[in-house]
């Protein structure tokens, strides 16, 4: 009775615990444990309530999901969908599938949906929700990227079909994120809240794919008693379908090894296998049970786990201030590569697993892909969280987010959050340091590297780390030395284009710089009416820039900057007249300047002329693309004009001197 009891309790502990990770998972799009963690406990449950007899009310092994919390228009399922039943076993799928024949295919890690057709039109779309209750995103299916909106079959056709967003789209959409905003964990997350969105604009903008992986009704359709028979009426209709083939219990083995050999290069994510049996009938006859249909089985990738040490923690501040914890562990193979490192996600997880330097770790690849920790075998539970964040110094605090507890740095101004502003530091029109992509930048940030723009004049003081970094090596470093070296000598209005000042662009640095003669000093002793007496320098620009200098901190470090660069001298021709004479004609798209307007009005303010076609008057043709067929390069060839690009306008009139 007492043992009965110890199981008991710790039912309900798991329960808790299990149904708490789904609804950070599913819910609200974040973790709190491992794949393998929850998988572990979900069997020891299982395990459990097989000994006892006894299911408790919302048992994960029970229950099918979660209520869907969304503004979105709710709808019941005609056809409930239930979870599959799974194995990580190749021995036990064949034992499953007997002497039967089924369709092995790729389980997509994404967002299930349902679509649903009438004569011909696509009138329905809901996602999977719980299985009994899913929530209409119809106008956000419209703009998936593969969705048919008519097909040719003219009878109720209902299917589903897994949503999915490509690693390749998604890794382009975290690139392209604005400055301070948080970076997508993993394309699932990404497709869930994209089809989700309330405004299919936005849905149409994350390139979401579609997979069909089932024909759940088709009135009157005659197809013939077989999966494959499904899959192939499906692509006929204009559906994509998953990647499918057809096994027996001979062949399934060798099929499941091609599969797995593949996911590296997929450019889709999956979570493992679906064997569906091929005779739909017999699959049907075989009923369900509680939660799992009987016609078919996932298999989950069998993980490859290995033992290590843990050696430190890396704590990686972001744009948001989320400083987020990496394991360091000596190095293992895993899946064909060497690992050493694992995001421990947030600070729970680290306190879940009870981390301590020198901790004996069991570690593996996520749907053999993603590295993680299994288990800490050690549990010393020793790991400090840091009281200061990494990149500035400032002091940190924890957040309780939806039972998560996450740390943060408290620096507005920590360089982190404004990892932009060194990208555009090293940018083509300021110091043009190449090598310094934004990655490469955000590594050296989060290693310490650079704390301030001069810090990266100083990196030969971590050649050594930068040299065993992946991707970098003893080539690629004297090739970023040599840039480096290169871009100590910059022009004026190169420099203060750099520093990132709001409103200041490169044009406008380039006004102000000559008005004041190429002379620092008078500029920076410049006061906000005296740089409004500057032709093209609003009052808005003019108290930017005032309001950047006035600051403590950003004088100290432009002082020391000035420390590490030559200023080149500026041409000392007459330059409120510098173009007098001569007549310009601008076409194409533009680089530096905000529209073809901001370009007259300097060749305007330089004493020149801007006219809108082309003559034998005209001096100068400005074009970016100089190998253009338009009518105004024709003429200007015709006439022996020069056509001359952005860049060298801004030369001619010593902007990138």
């Amino acid at each position: 009775m007492e043992d009965k009891s110890k199981d008991l309790a710790r039912m309900k502990e798991l329960n808790e615990l299990l149904n708490r990770a789904s609804r950070a998972y599913y819910m609200q799009d974040t973790e709190i444990m491992s794949n393998f963690e929850y998988d572990a406990l979900y069997d020891e449950l299982k395990d459990l309530e097989e000994r006892t007899g006894t299911v408790l009310s919302g048992s994960p092994t029970v229950r099918v999901g979660y209520e869907v919390v969304s503004e979105l228009p709710k709808e019941e399922h005609e056809f409930p969908m239930l979870s599959l039943d799974k194995t990580k076993e190749v021995g036990q799928l064949v034992s499953w599938l007997g002497d039967q024949k089924a369709v092995l295919s790729w389980k997509m890690d994404g967002l299930t949906i349902v679509l649903t057709y009438e004569g011909g039109e696509l009138i329905k779309a809901v996602t999977r929700g719980n299985g009994h209750v899913g929530e209409i995103v119809t106008g956000n299916a419209k703009v998936f990227q593969n969705v048919p909106h008519r097909i040719s079959f003219k009878g109720k056709l209902v299917l589903r079909g897994e949503a999915v967003i490509r690693y390749s789209d998604f890794n382009e959409i975290n690139e392209k994120l604005p400055e301070g905003e948080a970076r997508y964990k993993n394309p699932r997350n990404l497709c869930s809240g994209s089809v989700r969105q309330l405004n299919s604009q936005v849905t149409a903008s994350r390139n979401v794919y579609l997979y069909a992986f089932a024909l759940v009704y088709a009135q009157g359709a005659d197809i013939e008693n077989s999966a494959m028979a499904r899959f192939d009426w499906l692509s006929s209709q204009g559906f994509d379908v998953v990647e499918h083939r057809l096994v027996d219990a001979d062949t399934l083995p060798a099929a499941v090894e091609d599969f797995a050999a593949r996911i590296q290069d997929n450019d889709f994510p999956s979570d493992g296998l679906v064997l569906l049996l091929e005779d739909i009938a017999y699959g049907q006859s075989l009923g369900t049970t509680a939660k799992f249909p009987r016609n078919a089985i996932a298999f989950k990738w069998a993980d490859e786990v290995e033992e290590t040490h843990l050696r430190s923690v890396e704590w990686s501040a972001s744009r948001t201030g989320l400083i987020n914890p990496v394991a360091i562990f000596d190095p293992v193979e895993l899946e064909g590569t060497t690992v050493t490192r694992a995001s421990l996600h947030n600070v729970s997880i680290v306190k879940a697993l009870q981390l301590g330097l020198g901790d004996r770790l069991q570690v593996y690849k996520a749907n053999m892909i993603i590295p993680q920790i299994a288990e800490n075998l050690t549990r010393s539970d020793t790991l400090e969280i840091p009281d200061t964040c990494p990149v500035c110094g400032a002091h940190t605090t924890l957040r309780d987010e939806n039972g998560v507890m996450t740390l943060y740095c408290t620096n507005p101004a920590c360089l982190a959050k404004h990892s932009g502003l060194l990208v555009h530091f090293t940018s083509r029109d300021a110091f043009n340091i190449e090598g310094l992509s934004e990655a490469t930048l955000e590594k050296f940030i989060q290693k310490g590297f650079i704390h301030e723009f001069s810090d990266i004049f100083h990196l030969d003081r971590y050649k050594e780390e930068i040299v065993a970094m992946e991707g970098f090596g003893e080539k690629s470093y004297a090739k970023l030395a040599q840039a480096i070296e290169k871009a100590r000598n910059i022009s004026l209005p190169r420099l203060i284009y750099s520093l990132g000042i709001p409103g200041i662009g490169l044009s406008n640095a380039g006004l102000l710089c000559r008005h004041f003669g190429g002379d620092l000093g008078r500029l920076l002793a410049a006061d906000q009416e005296d740089l409004i007496k500057v032709q093209g320098i609003g009052s808005v620009m003019a108290g930017s820039f005032v309001s950047y200098f006035q600051d403590e901190e950003n004088r100290k470090a432009f002082d020391r900057l000035l420390g590490e660069i030559q200023i080149e001298q500026m041409p000392q021709a007459d330059q409120d007249r510098l173009l007098e004479g001569k007549t310009f004609v601008i076409t194409g798209s533009l680089n530096h300047f905000a529209n073809r307007k901001a370009l007259k009005d300097m060749i305007e303010e330089l004493g020149g002329r801007a006219a809108g076609s082309v003559s034998s008057k005209t001096s100068y043709l400005i074009n970016n693309d100089s190998a253009s067929s338009s009518a105004k390069n024709q003429k200007a060839a015709q006439l022996g004009i020069p056509i001359i690009t952005e860049d060298e306008f801004l030369e001619m009139i010593g902007h990138l001197s």
